[in-house]
């Protein structure tokens, strides 16, 4: 337990300084671009006599203008879908996730206009120049494209996000991320399994946390020297289980120990809720993991 919750304030610290380096760079991004576009007024006659270097400074104040507004538009979307599901996190996780990824394959593909521009070459002709070679790549890479925009279909529906437990196909397991290229879920062994996004529009997909909200799964670590023998463990839980007989499903728990390292051992926990219990799943594990 000790180990998880080091995990977890490491994890929420990696959080907290996500936004500052945002914002970091936001900042660094407005200003170069701001600088340049100073620059481009004041010293007119040196753009002029180096046409190089003009069409660098070009490209880049470019890549940079679409960047800020991406950057603004990614920020005002996240912000107005917040606010518009407050009180319902179920979603927020894969939107959120979804509107990122958008933005980072606008931010590529305004990269490659820059360096184009930086070069020299018109956008417009290079792209009528290439009709033909960008329908054979289009061909030859059809399915990661339909595999990539399935991603973003994914991540924009309420079908399932991230920290859903599902069964898809002949996999189940819990949702741990999604990318443009798989849906990435850890099943009961601890394997992490890539499934093609193209697959949740071919397959049957069950999702059990949305199916079974009473479902509980309670992951938990204990370090090697306070680890109980699985059989004693496993007796003490039941035997607190046993005291919320009017809560909990006795037939449907299932306590597994999952993996060993040299620090510590992990277990799982999982049941099922009464349909009228009134005890609330937070008291319900806190008086679980108040025992091991």
């Amino acid at each position: 337990i000790c180990q998880k919750m080091e995990t977890n304030k490491r994890k929420s610290i990696e959080k907290s300084k996500a936004p500052a380096r945002t914002k970091l760079v936001f900042t660094a991004k407005l200003v170069l671009s701001l600088l340049i576009g100073y620059s481009f007024s004041r010293f007119e006659s040196f753009y002029a006599e180096y046409p190089a270097i003009n069409n660098i400074a070009y490209g880049l104040n470019t890549f940079l203008t679409a960047s800020i507004l991406i950057s603004v538009g990614r920020f005002l979307m996240i912000s107005w879908y917040n606010r518009r599901s407050r009180g319902n996190d179920r979603v927020r996780g894969s939107v959120d996730l979804g509107i990122n990824q958008f933005a980072g394959i606008l931010n590529a593909g305004f990269g490659i206009l820059g360096i184009m521009l930086s070069l020299g070459i018109n956008p417009k002709d290079f792209l009528t120049s290439i009709t033909l070679v960008a329908m054979a790549i289009a061909l030859l890479f059809k399915d990661y494209i339909t595999n990539m925009i399935s991603g973003l279909l994914i991540m924009f529906s309420d079908r399932f996000t991230i920290g859903d437990y599902i069964k898809i196909g002949e996999y189940d397991g819990k949702i741990v991320d999604i990318t443009l290229s798989n849906i990435v879920i850890r099943n009961d062994d601890q394997d992490m399994v890539l499934i093609p996004n193209n697959a949740a529009f071919t397959l049957n997909i069950v999702n059990q946390t949305l199916e079974n909200t009473r479902k509980m799964v309670i992951d938990f670590d204990l370090p090697l020297a306070r680890s109980y023998r699985h059989d004693k463990l496993e007796a003490l839980l039941l035997s607190e289980l046993q005291k919320m007989n009017g809560e909990v499903v006795m037939d449907t728990v299932q306590f597994r120990l999952m993996t060993v390292n040299h620090q510590a051992v992990q277990f799982k926990l999982s049941f099922t809720l009464h349909s009228k219990a009134k005890t609330k799943k937070s008291k319900i594990r806190k008086s679980l993991l108040g025992i091991v």
